[in-house]
């Protein structure tokens, strides 16, 4: 199955101290923790510019994969996409 795109929602994330890579997600009063991270894409050299800069991480957790990005002009955590196991 694939990762299927979804209207980007706002989640807390917290990250490595070194490295900066996501470690849980809060969402809806429930934190996961991200068990792999399967693919890191860097939009940091080019992107549109209504959007600015972003880092996008396709994540494992216990019951689902999801797609991660971050924006780094805005400082926030989006949610983008989902696959269910």
């Amino acid at each position: 199955m694939a990762i299927v795109r979804v209207t980007p929602t706002q989640v807390d994330v917290n990250c490595g101290l070194f490295d900066g890579r996501p470690r849980s997600i809060r969402m809806a009063h429930e934190v996961v923790p991200v068990i792999e991270i399967a693919q890191v894409r860097d939009e940091l050299a080019a992107y549109p510019v209504s959007q600015g800069p972003r880092r996008i991480f396709d994540v494992r957790t216990p019951d689902a994969r999801l797609r991660l990005a971050y924006e780094k002009r805005r400082r926030r955590w989006l949610l983008e996409g989902l696959e269910a196991a």
